[in-house]
């Protein structure tokens, strides 16, 4: 398994409140701000869609990347730090 990023330790290692799509791992600035202009502008509002696709991995990553153009590395790693926070959280 790939070791996780920062950015995602900080994330799964407390509940998400009002946290900014971008504080999501695999979100930087160009994949958040077309996330927000689609009005996924808050963690939550990701965490949301993950919970309806039923946490499965396929149908999120294909939602994220015909949502925000994520590539195979952002869509894991997005994927990957909602699975985690789920799992530790719900």
């Amino acid at each position: 398994m790939s070791s996780t990023s920062q950015k995602h330790r900080d994330f799964v290692a407390e509940p998400m409140g009002d946290k900014t799509v971008m504080s999501l791992a695999g979100i930087g600035d160009a994949l958040g701000k077309r996330l927000e202009e689609k009005h996924f502008n808050k963690a939550y509002v990701v965490l949301g869609q993950f919970l309806l696709l039923k946490k499965d991995e396929e149908s999120f990553r294909e939602w994220l990347k015909d949502t925000c153009g994520a590539n195979v590395k952002q869509q894991a790693e997005c994927y990957g730090c909602l699975r985690e926070w789920t799992d530790a959280f719900l």
